[in-house]
């Protein structure tokens, strides 16, 4: 665990000082394409590169979009704070985030019409989130 933890500040710093360079060069380029996540975590894709994430491959309506960003906060702020509360358990961690990522991913498909749903669903699929999916966004993975 505290090589995890270790291993995730070193990216994060990693992660900062090439997105700083990057910055300083061209404000218009990310550090990593918005769908390239860096690191495990919570941290590791921020709520407004989700979204237009989910905007370019959705086709989401700026309303879709003033609706499911207040989700993908919410959504962070939550798993951070599961994320830096070590009183918990590794497996009650994982329960909680997983319980999280399914309600997040409830209101924001309410939010969706049938086609963005299925895109949605699919996305979710190809990195493992979708149903029976294995590795869960944010949550610390087994060593």
């Amino acid at each position: 665990m505290r090589n995890r933890l270790l291993t995730l500040a070193l990216s994060g710093l990693l992660t900062l000082a090439v997105g700083g360079g990057a910055m300083g060069q061209d404000n218009a380029a990310p550090a990593a394409a918005p769908g390239q996540e860096q690191g495990r975590g919570p941290g590791r894709m921020n709520p407004d590169r989700q979204l237009e994430h989910m905007t370019r491959e959705l086709g989401l309506s700026a309303d879709q979009q003033n609706q499911i960003r207040p989700l993908l906060v919410e959504r962070q702020q939550k798993m951070e704070a599961i994320f830096q509360d070590q009183s918990i358990a590794q497996q009650d961690r994982r329960t909680r985030m997983q319980s999280i990522r399914q309600e997040s991913q409830s209101k924001i498909e309410a939010v969706l019409n049938d086609q963005q749903k299925q895109k949605f669903l699919a996305m979710q699929e190809r990195r493992g989130r979708g149903p029976g999916g294995g590795s869960q966004e944010g949550a610390p993975q087994p060593q």
